[in-house]
Parts: structure tokens; sequence; C-alpha cells
């Protein structure tokens, strides 16, 4: 897919849900207190919700809409579950998950499921700004904004927006640019009509709750507010001819808004330096992390100046993010040529995300290099120890690489990243031994695993290995998280023909088939377009076996 059409099924699915979640315009200023109960739960249960969030993440990856990294993955997460446990509702179910879009932006839907652009991650200063935007969706989800929603629109098909993925992912999957606004012309335009904004009120309110959890999960309560700030006045039109980010025409600011982030932040900052024993907020920490920003701007980017600290784990994965969404080819020449030309651009986050560039555009030995004294100052450093591994192999070093891997395998056993990255490279050997060595790596990740691509190299490993069987139900489930769950079907009856199965492979294969029959039917009833069933009336034909 290209990125025009990829960019442009984003933001109209980032529309598409935004709006079928909220009210009318008619109601935005109708003034919103916390119900207990509401009946919007009759219209979705909590299940079905997670089921429909669980789907949405599918029909995402179906479009390539998904960076999906296990470094970035559990980053992303450990930072949404460390706000989550700190939230009035902590034992909700909550996903995050980062999307390919350059926009700033971020959104929340039904099941706890918190997208976060790619653009707003590398456009914040510290972490306490991420977890500031990841707090404020936590606080739309704790305090039933979504369900209120359902609720005030119920002649709307409350989840319509989820419904019509399928067909923007069809659409997607034409290559046109204009397709996904052909889907949208049709009986559904009327979605787009509405307004895409949560009320005023539900906007304060996620704010008042959000600003909380920051403050309870140790990052700094100011956080929230200075971001929405800095938006505003880095990025209004006006300034430099930036268009408003798309954060900001979904949550609208005012001065009185933040006025009132800020002090609601200054009161629980109060309040905490009055209960210094607490240990539920660490003030120091996030004081350390605030610091001056300017903004400088290149036709690529608008870039903050990063400090020039050793680098923390949030400076390493907001420039892995910037180099996994985009294309590294532009991303190699971005670092090349900032770290040639700008003196205060020259820090190690940076040249962590060169090398990054480097070697995923085929430039392994050059990548070394830039990791080296990168390591002579961090030799412990996973992050940066697993990037020299990737760049090892790259440059045709595989015995050094293999060594890099097993090390940090030891060091830190089940690290999905680390365990990835060197299954796949004992893999690529074509020796049945060190394949066999790779699935035993990755089995025990397949346990509640939702990515694609652990199944793929789980899968890659099986078939070297000589256990087809396993590779095939393997392939299944990797097409089945990938928004293709037609085609995981087709795999699993064909898995389940073969005469060679024993009892306890032709089990597990029918167990499959039967957990995805009721998805599968259910697309087929509502004629939903998936990748995989592009007209939307793929027959479901029985197993055999």
């Amino acid at each position: 897919m290209t990125m025009a059409p990829r960019r442009t099924a984003s933001r109209l699915l980032t529309a598409l849900i935004t709006a079928s979640l909220a009210c009318t315009t008619a109601a935005q200023d109708e003034v919103r207190l916390p119900d207990l109960g509401s009946s919007a739960n009759a219209l979705i249960s909590p299940q079905e919700a997670q089921d429909y969030g669980a789907s949405m993440l599918r029909q995402m990856r179906a479009l390539d809409m998904v960076v999906d990294d296990p470094l970035l993955d559990d980053y992303i997460n450990d930072i949404g579950h460390r706000l989550a446990a700190s939230c009035d509702k902590p034992k909700d179910h909550f996903a995050f998950f980062i999307v390919k879009d350059p926009e700033i932006n971020a959104f929340a839907a039904p099941g706890g499921y918190i997208a976060v652009n790619s653009g707003l991650i590398t456009i914040t200063r510290d972490e306490s700004e991420l977890a500031g935007v990841i707090a404020h969706e936590i606080g739309h989800i704790t305090q039933n904004h979504l369900q209120r929603t359902f609720e005030a629109s119920k002649k709307d098909a409350p989840l319509m927006a989820l419904v019509l993925l399928g067909a923007i992912a069809a659409g997607a999957a034409s290559r046109s640019g204009d397709a996904p606004m052909a889907v949208l012309a049709g009986g559904q335009g009327l979605l787009a009509q509405k307004s895409i904004n949560f009320t005023r009120k539900d906007e304060i309110e996620a704010d008042r709750v959000g600003i909380q959890t920051l403050a309870k999960a140790g990052f700094d309560p100011n956080a929230m507010a200075d971001f929405f700030q800095r938006m505003q006045d880095a990025m209004s039109t006006g300034a430099g001819g930036q268009d408003v980010p798309a954060l900001l025409q979904t949550h609208p600011v005012t001065t009185m808004r933040i006025s009132d982030a800020k002090a609601r932040a200054g009161a629980l900052i109060a309040e905490q330096k009055l209960r210094p024993s607490d240990d539920s907020m660490n003030l120091l920490q996030w004081q350390q992390n605030t610091a001056p920003i300017a903004f400088v701007k290149d036709p690529i980017h608008l870039i903050p100046l990063p400090d020039h600290d050793s680098p923390s784990s949030y400076a390493l994965m907001r420039e892995r993010v910037r180099v996994l969404a985009g294309d590294a080819t532009r991303e190699a020449t971005y670092y090349g040529s900032n770290l040639q030309t700008r003196h205060s651009f020259d820090t190690p986050a940076n040249h962590y995300g060169y090398a990054l560039a480097l070697t995923r555009s085929g430039r392994g030995a050059q990548a070394i290099g830039q990791l080296q004294p990168l390591l002579r100052s961090a030799p412990d450093n996973l992050i940066l120890k697993l990037a020299m591994a990737d760049a090892e192999l790259q440059a045709g070093h595989r015995a050094t690489a293999l060594a890099i891997y097993s090390a940090l395998n030891a060091q830190s056993p089940r690290n999905r990243a680390v365990a990835l990255a060197y299954a796949t490279a004992l893999t690529m050997s074509g020796d049945k031994h060190q394949a066999s060595l790779a699935a035993d790596l990755l089995r025990p990740l397949l346990d509640n695993a939702s990515e694609p691509e652990i199944y793929s190299a789980y899968a890659r490993a099986s078939s070297a290995a000589g256990d087809s069987v396993r590779a095939g139900e393997a392939f299944a489930d990797a097409s089945y998280y990938s928004g293709r769950p037609f085609d995981a079907m087709e795999q699993l009856k064909r898995l389940l023909k073969r005469d060679d199965l024993d009892y306890y492979a032709r089990v597990r294969i029918q167990a499959r088939i039967t957990e995805l029959t009721p998805l599968v039917l259910e697309l087929q009833k509502r004629r939903i377009k998936t990748e995989d069933n592009p007209d939307g009336r793929q027959p479901l034909r029985p197993a055999n076996g």
C-alpha cells in the first residue's frame, strides 16, 4: 500500500471512530455529571466493547497502520498500564498501541483501546507530556464518555464506525487515495456530518481525572496543560504556516481550560509537598524532567531540540518511533544532515535514531560506527545492545550478532524484543537445529500474544525445524491478527484435512476453528468487507475432519 492511501485511511479511520463515539453538536454545552450504572451498558456490554476494540486493532493492522514492534509495544503499554493502575478504574481492560501517522493526535476506542499517533510521540519533549495525553484518553474511558455518547445517539448504530473498518480496508487495498472517500460517499456518509468532538464538559472532566492520574502515577501533573499550550502556541495557524494539529481539532482547548488544568496541577503539587512521605508521587522525578524547549523547522519535521544528557528510554523510544513509522532512507538523510549541521542535534538519542535508520536502509556497517561510542558510554543498555546486534547481522557479521543476541537473552529471558530478533537470526541460517532453538524461544511468547509478527516468526522457525503442522497453525494465527480472518479459517481447514495429524494437533485445530467461526459468520451476516473478503460475501464452508 502506498503512503498516501494509508495516511488517508488512517485519518478517515480516526474521524469515523471519533464521529461514531461523539454527541451531536446540540449537546455540546450539556452539563455532564459522573453517572453510576449508565443504561448505555445495555447498548454494548464491556465484553462486546472489548471485542470491537480488538477487531478495530486487527483491521488497522490489515491496513498497515500500526507500529508493531516489541520494544515500542512494551514501552507504550508500560506507560499506559502504569497510568491505568492509578486511575479510577484500575481493574478495567486497557490496551495501548501506536499508529503510523504523522498527525499529532490520539484517540480512545471501545474496550479500553487507546491509540497514540507516531507524530504525537515524536513531538513530545519528555515522558510526562506523552503520559499526559494518554492519561487524558484514559479519563474519557473511566468517566464513561464513550458510553454516554452511545446513549445520547441511540438512533445511530453506536459502533457503525467500527463496522465500516472492513469497507475502508477494502477501499484502501485498491491503492487509490480516493477509494476510502468513495466508501464514505455512500449511505454511511452521514457519520461524517456529526461533530467529532466530545463535549466541552467531557474534555474538562477528562483533564481533571487525567491530571490526578498523572500525579498518582509519578508524572508531572503540569505536563498535560503544558503540552496542549505548546501545541496551541507552536502550531496554531499563523505560527509559521503550520496547520492546527488534529489533536486540537478533536480535543479543542481554550485559555480558560488550560488555566484550569494548571490550577488543578498546582493544587496537587501543593498537596504532595505537604505530604512528602507519600510514595504515590515522586516530585523530584518529574521536576528533573522539565526543561525549556525550542522548535526548529525543517522540510520533514517540526522537532524539539533534545537535551544532552545520557539517553533515557523515553528519548531512545521517541527516535525509534520516528524511524519505524517513517521511511528509513528519508529518516537516515534527516539524521545525517542534522548531525552535520546542528550542534544541538548531536545527542545520543539522535545517533541511535541514525543507526536504526541506517540498519533499516541496508547500511549496517555505518550503523555500527554510530552505536560504538554510545555503548562505550552505556555498555549495559539493552536497547543499544539490541540495535548493535541488528546492525552486525545486517552488515553480514552473523556470528557476532548471534553472540550478542545470546548474551541478551541470558540477561533478559522472555524479553519479547530480544527473543524475536534472536529467533529471526537463528532461523535465517536454514539450519534445522538452530530453527528448533528459535521455535523454543518464541513458543512461550504465544500465550496471549496478538502481534502478527510473533506468530509469523514462530511459523517460519517451526517450518525450518520440520514441524509443518505447528507452522501452519501459526501462519493461520498471523493471518487472523493481521485482519484476515477468512484466510485464517481457510488455512485451518486445509490443515484439518491432513492425514498425518496426531490427536492433539487435530483437537487444537478444531478448537481454533470453533473459536473463529462466530466471528466469520458475523462478518458474513453484516457483509463486512475485509482484505481477504473484499466483496463481503465469501461463504463459510464446513470444516472436514
